[in-house]
């Protein structure tokens, strides 16, 4: 699950690559709801590295969309 942290390799694209008054979600291409419903469906593939994966991306996304609140 720690390998799901990858996903933040997309904040690489992004001009400036950190801004701490940004929200991550929609704005990155893996942060997006269409990445979180393709995460969503993985989960229930029965094979256990896939859900472990995607359970992991799952919960990046939660607490990316917790930090939005705080901005």
């Amino acid at each position: 699950m720690l390998a799901t942290m990858l996903i933040d390799l997309d904040h690489l694209l992004a001009d400036p690559i950190f801004d701490p008054n940004r929200c991550s979600i929609n704005f990155h291409p893996l942060h997006t709801y269409w990445a979180g419903g393709v995460y969503f469906i993985l989960f229930f593939i029965p094979n256990w590295k896939v859900r472990a994966m995607a359970l992991g991306c799952l919960w990046h996304l939660i607490t990316d969309f917790n930090d939005c609140f705080f901005i």
